[in-house]
């Protein structure tokens, strides 16, 4: 799948330059094009694979090139205001080769929390293809106003966008490590599900390994479908490779050989294994699985360690857990890799505790607010009048 990535502000940035990363280390293509906006200048100077001709720095009259802090109004302002320097990067790009547009943008700050969805709503306009959103939520202990902006900006993204795939950092942060190693690490495991979805079917990466049922762009935004907020699981697996690739026809077979490395009922229960983990364990955002609209799984790893029967069974079981009949399912054979892992996509799910938390704390945050405002007026009226009894 070959996409627009457009990173939004801080987060939206970095995590843009890792797919950049990513796309040149793995050689799986799926940057078409790469732009960074952000209303900070430091930022943007800060990223390592973005070319400097496509890192756009927005709202200068108005912040001065310092960034728009914590406040999303200011981020939609500059977005507003500089939206066709946007689209001049934008325009470097042959429209004819890209499957979607992929804005990325961390939700609890101001730039891409204001910004993102009014350059969504801008594209949607503009182009035919998809415009989906990739929108990071901030931890707990950011603090309620990071919560209350991802709270409001969640739902303008969610509307502006085809589809919204949500990251949820307060899922995957450890303790112990500095904030930037935090952060990191984060992003790795950020692009470690979303790389490995969006590169799925690249021919290149295949070589003479023919997948068996071949998940490509279309299955992917036919999956996403045109509206909703998606979550991703995921689960891996290392195993040892064999000299001799049996390739396409030891899969068929379900072939073991002399030092068994992978029989068909091995290849069977490590795939039906890693779907279940990938789908109850840790998702990007916690979710009722039953709350499924759409979903797709796919199971990428060394041709000798997938089969079809594996797959089918993992499907079924996907199937009975989402409560939907709209379950796709695919192999991604990899050659050279050490793993098997299994991707599993949930689209249009509608039960998301995290988020009605993140609403629960905007109010109490707005709430707050509010009352300190209150008594800091009633503090300055004392104040004044204490000031005026004075001899």
């Amino acid at each position: 799948m070959k996409l627009a990535m457009i990173g939004f502000g801080q987060a939206g940035g970095k995590i843009l330059d890792r797919f950049l990363e990513y796309d040149s280390t793995r050689g799986t293509g799926i940057v078409g094009h790469a732009v960074a906006v952000n209303t900070a200048k430091a930022d943007l100077m800060g990223l390592d694979y973005v070319p400097n001709g496509n890192r756009v720095l927005i709202g200068q009259s108005i912040v001065k090139g310092h960034g728009a802090g914590t406040e999303p109004e200011l981020g939609e302002k500059c977005a507003r205001e500089d939206i066709e320097e946007i689209q001049s990067s934008i325009d470097q790009m042959a429209s004819s080769e890209i499957d979607a547009f992929l804005i990325i943008a961390g939700l609890g700050g101001g730039t891409g929390s204001g910004g993102a969805p009014v350059l969504a709503e801008h594209l949607q306009r503009l182009y035919v293809e998809p415009v989906y959103g990739l929108g990071i939520l901030p931890s707990r202990d950011e603090g309620g106003i990071y919560n209350r902006n991802a709270a409001r900006s969640f739902q303008a993204f969610a509307e502006s966008v085809d589809n919204l795939l949500t990251f949820d950092n307060d899922s995957f942060k450890t303790g112990g490590e500095s904030l930037g190693e935090g952060y990191d690490e984060i992003n790795d495991e950020i692009i470690t599900r979303f790389g490995a979805l969006f590169s799925a079917g690249e021919v290149e990466a295949l070589g003479d390994n023919v997948a068996e049922s071949v998940v490509d762009a279309s299955e992917i935004i036919n999956t996403l479908g045109n509206h909703g907020v998606t979550s991703v699981g995921y689960a891996s697996e290392a195993i040892e490779l064999n000299d001799d690739d049996k390739g396409l026809l030891g899969r068929l077979r379900g072939g073991n050989d002399e030092n068994g490395f992978s029989s068909a009922g091995d290849a069977t229960n490590r795939i039906t294994a890693l779907v279940r983990k990938a789908t109850l364990g840790k998702l990007t955002l916690q979710c009722e699985v039953d709350s499924t609209e759409r979903a797709l799984l796919l199971v990428s790893g060394p041709p000798d360690a997938l089969n079809r029967k594996g797959i089918d069974k993992a499907r079924k079981w996907l199937e009975s857990q989402t409560e939907c009949m709209e379950v796709r399912a695919g192999d991604y054979p990899l050659p050279n890799e050490r793993k098997v892992a299994a991707i599993v996509v949930l689209a249009g799910v509608t039960d998301i505790p995290r988020v009605k938390e993140m609403q629960r704390m905007a109010i109490e945050a707005e709430e707050r607010s509010e009352e300190l405002k209150s008594q800091s007026k009633d503090g300055l009226e004392e104040l004044i009048e204490y000031g005026d009894d004075e001899p």
